[in-house]
């Protein structure tokens, strides 16, 4: 599908970056452009040639400000509901497509831009970077997932000072409490993401799918079953040529050709 409210392009390392292009609005969601980052979160998850994704926000100001309000008001109960399920479907599809993503927080992470950072695999903030869950400020709460995935970044105690509190953090904060994974001068941000992937990316690819996979797996259930999710996956892991690779090269010590196989 064409897109109009954000940029995707294939780079030659095999990383998609996907910039929502509405920098006149703060690069806010609307529901068209929720629409087209379904479509090229289907995309990475399908195309074998695609192996990582990188999501940013044009311009110097916003990674993405929130949703649309514009929208937001206009909404009854029914679709108000209906529009939460939709964005949490479409972050979900990144956060399970099995292939590493980091949101380059490059400006203001606000409402649904915060959650669709927190739905990435890691989080790369610009030093002028704001995060926050402002939805309390309009009466409202978050709806594409900030009270489940914010708990689990940064704990309880501090996810409720976020989200009841409405007010947002500054990148150095942010770092602080585990809700990114460093901060990078903003015009480093992009190649930052980049070297982080390029050695995310030498890896074994099927290993690194399971490792998502493991960890989502045991974040949604007990400890008990994430353990035994963690040997069936170990076990399938230990049957690829990419492990017999793996080890091969490491007694030969040399660089391991991993094939995906």
């Amino acid at each position: 599908m064409p897109y109009s409210h954000i940029l995707f392009q294939v780079e030659e390392s095999g990383i998609a970056l996907l910039t929502v292009n509405r920098p006149e609005k703060l690069n806010a969601l609307s529901g068209a452009a929720i629409g087209e980052l379904a479509d090229a979160f289907g995309r990475v998850a399908a195309n074998a040639a695609i192996r990582a994704a990188v999501l940013t926000g044009a311009g110097e100001k916003a990674f993405v400000a929130g949703a649309d309000i514009d929208e937001l008001a206009a909404l009854s109960p029914y679709k108000a509901r209906a529009f939460a399920l939709r964005g949490q479907a479409v972050f979900r599809q990144l956060e399970t497509c099995g292939k590493p993503s980091v949101a380059a927080v490059n400006g203001f992470a606000l409402g649904g831009g915060l959650e669709l950072a927190m739905a990435c695999t890691v989080r790369f903030a610009s030093e002028n970077a704001k995060l926050g869950q402002p939805e309390v400020k309009l009466g409202i709460i978050p709806g594409y997932g900030g009270t489940q995935r914010l708990p689990r970044l940064v704990g309880r105690g501090r996810a409720l000072e976020l989200l009841l509190s409405g007010d947002p953090i500054a990148a150095a904060e942010a770092y602080r409490i585990g809700l990114v994974n460093a901060v990078v001068p903003q015009v480093e941000l992009l190649d930052y993401c980049r070297g982080w992937l390029g050695k995310v990316l030498a890896n074994g690819p099927l290993a690194v799918g399971l490792v998502l996979d493991a960890v989502d797996t045991g974040l949604g259930c007990g400890l008990e079953e994430g353990l035994r999710f963690e040997a069936a996956a170990f076990g399938v892991s230990a049957a690829t040529e990419d492990c017999r690779e793996g080890t091969r090269a490491f007694l030969e010590k040399r660089r391991a050709a991993f094939t995906g196989k």
